[in-house]
């Protein structure tokens, strides 16, 4: 018996894709358990759009807090996800994908941390090593 492993993603499409918890872009891959952003433990999932409009990829992107740790301690590094789950529509092909949508859309109350937007920031030793 044997194992058939399908690689249903590009590499490229985790290369465009970013945390909207911490901002990080370096993912971890769990088998049987799932892709976890590396700094903060994010879950994301992706499943394939029903609807592409005549792109080459369309994904969505499950973000989940379920399993992410340190949000209650600094804030400023973090920002939860509203309900604890947000969603975003990637098209595009590799080297040229672009995001289509937010759900919930960004507004008042919630705004997704933008790639590398706490990289400039340094974490305060006392939180740093309960991560």
């Amino acid at each position: 018996m044997s194992l058939e492993i399908i690689d249903r993603h590009s590499e490229a499409l985790f290369e465009f894709l970013w945390c909207p918890v911490c901002g990080h872009e370096v993912f971890s891959h769990i088998p049987f358990e799932g892709v976890f952003c590396r700094n903060c433990n994010t879950q994301v999932e992706l499943q394939e759009s029903r609807e592409t409009r005549g792109y080459e990829e369309a994904v969505l992107a499950c973000f989940d807090t379920h399993s992410t740790w340190n949000l209650h301690v600094d804030e400023k590094l973090r920002r939860d996800l509203p309900d604890g789950s947000a969603r975003v529509k990637i098209l595009g092909a590799p080297g040229a994908y672009e995001v289509d949508w937010w759900s919930p859309a960004p507004g008042e109350d919630w705004e997704p941390v933008e790639r590398g937007e706490f990289d400039d920031v340094e974490e305060p030793d006392e939180v740093s090593h309960l991560a």
